[in-house]
């Protein structure tokens, strides 16, 4: 694959505290690989084989009922870790939302290599806890926010994930349009509303100037400041 020195996420994903020589050993276990829309990656309850940095696109997390219906759990951007290291199971499914780049490597090789660089082990920490924050707020979301201050929590999220691009922090702020990596019905599910509710709220929101939606999937933030209001 490409060295890591040229990676565009190189400064955020969790190889962000390697030196150039732990970079170089790191770079020898892992690979590049193209994933396509609605392609799988990982499969839930699999013998836990790999873990991944993605370097572009965007990646769903699922879990599914005995009955077969499918619960997006989690979303993974650019610079994101998946997988389950030091684990031996996985516990969701991870599948392109749209075609992905990400950079793969054999879960036993990293977690060798993890055990002997203090500072990945550190980074690893850090992206768990911040994952574990984002959990207990999608807790209060779910549970006790109302259809509009789902749909405004949503889109204040989505154009703060979908900006970050690049090897360098972000400094231009959130994006004011994007493009969203989900159907309404993912949206719908992801949120813990029908389809329906979620299409009357994107309306409600464009007919009182706070978005505009130029497209089916595009969505622009008109009035951010309304709409940090509206999420509560």
């Amino acid at each position: 694959m490409s060295t890591c020195e040229t990676c565009v996420v190189r400064n955020r994903a969790i190889c962000a505290g390697l030196d150039d020589r732990e970079l170089t050993a790191l770079n020898a276990i892992g690979r590049r690989r193209s994933v396509s829309a609605g392609e799988p990656l990982i499969w839930e309850d699999d013998d836990s084989l790999l873990v991944a940095n993605v370097i572009d696109g965007v990646l769903k997390l699922t879990t599914s009922t005995e009955d077969g219906r499918e619960q997006i759990v989690g979303v993974a951007y650019p610079s994101d870790f998946i997988g389950r290291p030091f684990g031996q199971t996985s516990k969701a499914s991870v599948v392109a939302l749209t075609d992905a780049r990400v950079c793969v490597f054999s879960r036993n090789d990293f977690d060798r290599f993890a055990r002997t660089h203090p500072e990945l082990e550190h980074k690893l920490l850090e992206r768990t806890l911040a994952e574990l924050d984002r959990t207990r707020s999608w807790m209060m979301l779910l549970g006790r926010k109302t259809a509009p201050e789902k749909i405004a929590t949503f889109l204040l999220e989505m154009s703060e994930r979908l900006a970050e691009q690049g090897c360098k922090p972000l400094t231009q702020g959130p994006a004011k349009h994007f493009t969203l990596p989900f159907s309404r019905q993912q949206v719908a599910d992801v949120l813990g509303l029908t389809i329906e509710t979620v299409s009357r709220q994107f309306t409600k929101l464009k007919a009182e100037g706070v978005i505009d939606l130029p497209a089916r999937r595009d969505v622009a933030i008109l009035d951010r400041t309304a709409l940090v209001a509206i999420a509560g």
